[in-house]
């Protein structure tokens, strides 16, 4: 017993070493960026020549225009991918779940084909199509792109829900005079509302930070904020580059926080 007690201990040790590496590893590099956005200096030091808001004032400048305008082209871009998941993620996922549909296991795998498929092969599948369709100048095919590779992540949220839906409640509502319209937007669209909510953030996070696929459709006149981003750091790194990309970090905690509030982590963590 007091062997197995020592092992018990030195496991324990040895994976809370391993986690606390694991938060340095991941944590790190967001606390660098955001110290040196805060920087008095003109370049990026660690630690910083002083601390000052000024490079965070300076993104209201004429000369960060093209950053200002490319977040805006971000977000539209995940909100269209968000707007055109949800109800094909709905739909998909209670045909997958819940019908006896032909072919299910066939369209299974299709929806998931974006997950086996290496992010720059879409890409370039993808630039190609559009080439050939002349979409490429055009923003809203980038949110149509992001829709299709991101769409798996919406699938799986919506059928965890479906999944613990419980049929009694739809039967319940027709049996009080309830058509199949009327049950489903007055109790199985609820039901399955923390599915959605987690899906829908998942996706607008993901099309907001999407940077390969983004690479090859877009040209210099409609970037999003990460092709932005990098075609700036290409050049040079400033604390001006520092305080954009504390911004990404603000929106991501921002969607952490609405998560929690509007399903709960734990609900999210559990539809993963």
């Amino acid at each position: 017993m007091l062997r197995l007690r020592q092992i018990f201990r030195q496991t324990h040790i040895a994976l809370t070493v391993i986690t606390i590496v694991d938060f340095l590893f991941l944590g790190l590099p967001t606390l660098l960026i955001l110290w040196g956005s805060f920087t008095a200096g003109n370049v990026i030091t660690f630690p910083p020549k002083g601390l000052s808001l000024q490079w965070y004032v300076k993104l209201l400048d004429p000369a960060m225009r093209a950053f200002r305008m490319a977040f805006v082209r971000s977000f539209y871009v995940a909100s269209l991918c968000t707007l055109a998941a949800i109800p094909i993620g709905v739909l998909a996922a209670l045909a997958l779940n819940k019908y006896p549909l032909k072919g299910k296991h066939f369209f299974q795998t299709y929806f998931l084909l974006p997950f086996t498929i290496p992010l720059i092969v879409s890409g370039v599948g993808l630039m190609i199509i559009y080439g050939q369709l002349n979409w490429l100048d055009a923003l809203w095919p980038v949110g149509l792109a992001l829709t299709i590779i991101n769409f798996p992540f919406m699938l799986w949220a919506v059928s965890s829900s479906v999944n613990a839906l419980d049929k009694n409640l739809e039967d319940a509502a027709q049996n009080l005079g309830a058509d199949e319209i009327q049950t489903f937007f007055y109790v199985t669209l609820p039901a399955l509302m923390p599915g959605v909510i987690t899906g829908s953030l998942l996706m607008f996070m993901l099309g907001f930070n999407e940077f390969v696929v983004s690479l090859l459709l877009v040209s210099t006149k409609n970037m999003t904020l990460p092709v932005a981003l990098y075609s700036s750091i290409r050049t040079q790194i400033s604390p001006a580059l520092a305080a954009v990309s504390s911004v990404y970090i603000i929106v991501a905690a921002c969607a952490i926080w609405i998560l929690d509030r509007a399903v709960g982590l734990k609900e999210f963590l559990r539809s993963r």
